[in-house]
């Protein structure tokens, strides 16, 4: 019988696309440096993982994992029960599948499964995209070989220096701009009209997605179209918006078209959004949420905008920001020449391609 490859890697982390994305990117690479890789996803159930992971073709395995909320809630009585029950799962995961290298892309879902990995042997690789790392890498730290960090704000969070290597925040391969005029016809968008991209998220944004309705009638009085991902939870209330000017999505899958029909982008500041805007290099306003760890959205979006390369609307202004920022922008083509060059500075294009060669090294260890 053929021995079977080295290259065997685990990846887990998900919850949201900021997790996940960066994590599908290294994948993505890995695939591409060596075609004979066996790479398996771990995450959640019911989260956007176990779907959008089998349409990059790599197989998924769920695990019954919750994180701890903050507040109070019934559903911690059962925390406990489901680390323990995970814990087991990817303890069996990992003994079938005898990875050679695990990699942990933050958020809760890692924790049992990077844990019961270095418990079996296998290198551990952790991915942090935000400038202040999430509970759960830090937690482990101690297991990881490596840590590939987004931004520099990131090592005063770790006790550990020389395992950290700042390697930017990983992007997917097949996100690229195309032909703008092409974009917009496969929307069913008019050529002739300014196109504003809104994106709270993979979750969407209660604040963004409310603006936004509450904008809608001006935008589109004032010939400007738009591409609006609300957000799985959100859609129902906002599909009414939708008509040939205004396109309603729960979620969009080839952000490639999106982005390409764009003229300017309204966002969260998450580190995956920032890293794909600076590596296409849009004209963006941020709205960063105020619902975050150490406000790290907004401490991302201030040095966007000091650095002249995005403008930044903080939530609680959006009510009377929305409007007057997003229709100076759109039609104002000087300052999104000046946005587009300078925020293509914050751009890290080889942060897959660097991360997956790590991880191939650590595949090729004895």
């Amino acid at each position: 019988m053929k021995d079977r490859t080295p290259y065997r890697f685990v990846f887990v982390g998900g919850g949201t696309g900021g997790h996940l994305y960066p994590a599908l990117a290294v994948a993505q690479q890995i695939r591409l440096m060596k075609p004979e890789s066996e790479i398996l996803f771990v995450g959640a159930k019911n989260k956007i993982e176990e779907r959008v992971v089998p349409e990059y073709g790599f197989p998924f395995k769920a695990i019954w994992v919750s994180g701890f909320s903050r507040k109070l809630d019934i559903n911690n009585l059962l925390f406990p029960i489901r680390l323990f029950v995970s814990a087991i799962q990817s303890f069996v995961i990992n003994y079938g599948f005898k990875p050679r290298v695990a990699i942990g892309c933050g958020a809760y879902v890692s924790g049992p499964v990077v844990w019961s990995a270095s418990v079996l042997g296998v290198k551990v690789m952790l991915l942090e995209q935000n400038s202040y790392p999430g509970v759960t890498n830090r937690i482990l730290e101690k297991k990881a070989h490596e840590i590939h960090i987004a931004f520099e704000e990131s090592k005063k969070y770790f006790r550990d220096e020389s395992k950290l290597k700042l390697s930017g925040n990983p992007i997917r391969i097949n996100l690229k701009l195309d032909d703008k005029s092409e974009a917009k016809k496969k929307l069913g968008l008019n050529d002739l009209k300014k196109v504003l991209l809104v994106v709270g998220g993979s979750g969407g944004a209660r604040s963004i997605n409310q603006a936004v309705a509450d904008n809608i009638n001006q935008l589109v009085s004032n010939n400007i179209q738009v591409i609006w991902q609300t957000g799985q939870f959100y859609y129902e209330h906002y599909k009414r918006f939708s008509n040939e000017s205004v396109k309603v999505f729960p979620f969009i899958s080839d952000m490639s078209v999106a982005y390409s029909a764009a003229d300017i982008v309204v966002a969260r500041s998450g580190a995956t959004t920032i890293a794909e805007v600076s590596f296409l290099s849009l004209p963006v306003v941020f709205v960063p949420s105020a619902n975050v760890a150490a406000n790290h959205q907004y401490m991302n979006a201030k040095t966007l905008k000091v650095a002249n390369a995005a403008e930044l609307i903080e939530d609680k202004n959006l009510k009377d920001e929305f409007f007057p920022v997003v229709n100076e922008l759109i039609f104002n083509e000087v300052r999104q020449e000046i946005l587009k060059k300078n925020i293509s500075s914050f751009a890290k294009p080889l942060a897959a391609k660097t991360i997956a060669e790590s991880a191939i090294k650590f595949a090729e260890m004895i």
